[in-house]
């Protein structure tokens, strides 16, 4: 009974990963995806350090980082295609140092550059894919059609896959990772090469199969990631920077929300009139009566700000309130500006959102 709470709680936000340890581990337990210390030495660099988390059944995990951060070499390992220098992997209860081809089993991986057969025709590749992954005959046909329906490749199915564009042959990678029925799915940019129009429909894809799949989702596409992934992890330079909701990674960026106002005021007063206003890091000017207002913790001055004005006798144009987007969150994580620096150490969920 407690197991199940805890799912439902975890489920309904109210848990993070690091209250779950310290609740005795119940969340790892009912999570599909359960990663451990991971690590990946090269020669003398670690390209990825001590990697823990867990995917719950049916969540839809964005996976973000810089490039060379450590995220393909992590999902490489989780899928059984490179083996760890240390840590543990566990996908549907099965080990993957036990068992790597039943973890194999459980999982569909697109990796960023899809391996394709150029000299198969692609209806021809999905069922030797589905005969190597182990669907029965008899459902082998039903399940190539349903699987070129939903990557829309239905009208190329006939044509030889050298002769597809990018985007074809990203979608074509897409359907051979779902024609096994798999409970998780791995995809390394997802939506590579794809136009506007095809990026929609694979972002309502994935969408829907996190309804009855498990998803880790990498992709360099921010914005995509607050549409499809209910919580985010940050990685850089080979190690977790942050874990939880795209809404408490935002909200954890002290210093990071802003007012814009537009005054018809001196330019010296107004800066030093909102400069004292309690809450406030920074005023910059920015011409024509224009300010920007940085303000600390996220707190709401748009009543202080007209007030000011009303006492001041000023002229109020405008005001609006802006909050951090999840591309600020990334950036502040993960840039550095001077090189060799030392990383941030990983952020649990709850710090984070009450930075």
């Amino acid at each position: 009974m407690a197991i199940v709470a805890a799912c439902l709680l975890e489920a309904l936000g109210c848990v993070s990963q690091p209250a779950a340890r310290r609740c005795g581990g119940l969340l790892w337990r009912c999570s599909l995806i359960e990663v451990q210390g991971l690590t990946k030495r090269f020669v003398d660099k670690d390209a990825v350090a001590d990697v823990s988390f867990f995917v719950p059944e049916g969540e839809i995990l964005g996976f973000l980082g810089p490039n060379g951060a450590g995220k393909t070499t992590t999902m490489r390992m989780i899928t059984g295609y490179l083996p760890p220098s240390a840590g543990s992997v566990r996908v549907a209860g099965i080990e993957l140092a036990r068992d790597p081809l039943g973890v194999r089993a459980k999982i569909g991986y697109l990796p960023e550059n899809v391996a394709l057969y150029p000299e198969m025709r692609v209806g021809e590749y999905l069922a030797y894919r589905a005969a190597i992954e182990g669907v029965p005959r008899v459902h082998a046909r039903a399940r190539l059609e349903e699987v070129c329906e939903r990557t829309m490749i239905a009208d190329v199915r006939s044509q030889i896959i050298g002769t597809l564009s990018k985007g074809y042959r990203q979608r074509v990678g897409l359907a051979a990772a779902l024609i096994h029925k798999p409970p998780v799915l791995i995809l390394d940019e997802p939506t590579v090469g794809l136009d506007p129009r095809q990026i929609v429909k694979i972002r309502e894809l994935i969408t829907e199969l996190g309804r009855d799949h498990t998803v880790i989702l990498s992709t360099h596409i921010l914005p995509e990631v607050e549409q499809i992934c209910r919580r985010v992890l940050i990685i850089d330079n080979g190690r977790l920077v942050a874990d939880g909701t795209p809404e408490q990674l935002r909200a954890g960026l002290q210093g990071a929300a802003e007012l814009r106002v537009q005054l018809e005021a001196p330019e010296d007063d107004a800066r030093a009139g909102l400069g004292s206003l309690p809450g406030v890091a920074e005023v910059q000017a920015l011409g024509n009566g224009r300010f920007s207002v940085a303000v600390e913790g996220g707190l709401d001055l748009r009543r202080a700000v007209f007030s000011l004005a009303v006492e001041r006798g000023w002229v109020l144009l405008e005001m609006t309130q802006t909050t951090p987007s999840l591309e600020d969150v990334f950036l502040r994580l993960t840039t550095r500006d001077v090189a060799g620096e030392t990383p941030a150490e990983p952020a649990p969920a709850e710090e984070v959102a009450n930075a």
